[in-house]
């Protein structure tokens, strides 16, 4: 028996329906409507989401700094030193970003901290000023009494995995269509800080406060945006999902894929009603009823 066919005698992981690894119906589309519909917590996996995308498209941008590097392009000097080109050299494939860090063997975490610490090194050569970002300004603003939040009119709209004409959302393979630049990155990173972790945010989600503030610190005052800022609350999103939705959306799909469990009550019920209205018929023709009665 081959791995293909061994794969359908276990229902599937979190990590392998994340992946895109399944198909209906417990593929990703069918978890994001359980998720939406049914658990009314579909800012979890969107949030989840969103860093996965983060992460693909610090790797995209990585990637090509590797790629202009072999090709012997002008885009070397944007390495800022030789630690960074040796660290481009050593940082080997790109891994999946689905699963959460802590099933990530050693090899596979030494290239994620690689890549984080090249992009480090790159912010810092690049002198970013938190002062100047949206984040600080919005600080003051909170500071200063006034509203927080751009009116819902003026806030940038955030497409979910629902739509597919997002510019910054990735195809199957998680590889943008465009060139990434270092500016995407930042504004990747500061957006999914204001719109899901800033208390009063567009689509705020509960994580514990001090993810949330070790998060808010390293964007707004490290002016940090590499992929390990969020693996903490990324990690604890994937967690939470695996124990509180997961198993729930499994039983409802391993059930025939019933949606609502009131489908499944409505089915009962007219099952007992008809085998009734059966034995009440078989029992008024053996009393031998007028056939106004049975009929009745």
């Amino acid at each position: 028996m081959d791995r293909s066919e061994r794969s359908i005698d276990r229902l599937p992981t979190l990590y392998e329906v994340l992946a895109r690894k399944t198909k209906p119906p417990v593929d990703l589309f069918s978890f994001y409507i359980y998720m939406r519909d049914q658990q009314r917590s579909v800012d979890y996996l969107d949030f989840w989401l969103d860093v996965a995308q983060h992460t693909s498209l610090c790797r995209h941008y990585v990637s090509e700094l590797r790629r202009s590097i072999l090709l012997e392009t002008p885009e070397l000097e944007k390495t800022g030193s030789k630690r960074s080109s040796y660290i481009l050299d050593h940082m080997g494939e790109m891994n999946d970003p689905a699963g959460p860090s802590t099933d990530l063997t050693t090899d596979e975490k030494l290239k994620d901290q690689n890549l984080s610490a090249f992009l480090r090194q790159e912010n810092g050569n690049a002198n970013h000023s938190p002062q100047g970002s949206l984040g600080s300004q919005q600080s003051a603003l909170r500071a200063s009494g006034d509203r927080p939040f751009p009116a819902a009119g003026d806030r940038p709209s955030r497409p979910s995995f629902m739509s597919r004409n997002s510019p910054t959302r990735t195809d199957s393979g998680n590889s943008p269509a465009h060139t990434v630049a270092r500016a995407d990155i930042r504004a990747s990173a500061e957006k999914i800080l204001y719109t899901y972790l800033l208390p009063g945010s567009e689509r705020e989600v509960m994580l514990p406060q001090g993810i949330v503030q070790d998060i808010t610190r390293d964007i707004e005052e490290e002016g940090r945006d590499d992929p390990e800022v969020f693996d903490t609350a990324k990690d604890y999103t994937f967690q939470a999902m695996e124990r509180d939705a997961f198993p729930g959306f499994l039983r409802a799909k391993a059930l025939g894929n019933l949606v609502p469990p009131s489908l499944f009550l409505r089915l009962v019920f007219g099952l007992i009603a008809t085998t009734a209205a059966l034995w009440v018929g078989y029992v008024l023709i053996f009393l031998d009823a007028p056939k106004h009665q049975r009929a009745w």
